[in-house]
């Protein structure tokens, strides 16, 4: 199996784990960690939560996944914090996380996937 996880970061728990269990149909063997809103439940996003999925996946090489602003910005301080590879995504989450996690499932090469990704990606 692919030796990249995914990690969804969401500035809400529905989100997120919305986008989890739609990714989760085409990619059941592919390690998925996500957090969505901050601690006490509120919109928003948490270094601190970004931190602990980053270390719960089991995967050394990462693709993460954002939905606004300040999840993007918690995603680069964490990665700093961390000895994995994390690769942050600008596409949208949805969209992008379901073609990356379809594509892991079927062991796609990272630089495939990383083309196809470019392809959804959103301008700044």
């Amino acid at each position: 199996m692919a030796d990249t996880g995914i990690i969804i970061v969401s500035h809400s728990k529905n989100i997120a784990q919305g986008v989890v269990d739609l990714i989760s149909q085409v990619a059941k063997d592919v390690a998925i960690t996500y957090v969505g809103g901050t601690e006490d439940g509120d919109i928003g996003s948490s270094f601190e939560q970004v931190q602990e999925i980053i270390e719960a996946n089991p995967k050394e090489q990462l693709l993460a996944f954002y939905d606004l602003g300040s999840a993007h910005m918690n995603l680069e301080m964490a990665i700093d914090f961390s000895d994995k590879e994390i690769l942050i995504q600008d596409v949208p989450i949805v969209e992008g996380a379901y073609t990356a996690a379809a594509l892991l499932q079927v062991d796609t090469p990272l630089a495939d996937i990383q083309k196809q990704l470019a392809e959804l990606a959103i301008p700044k």
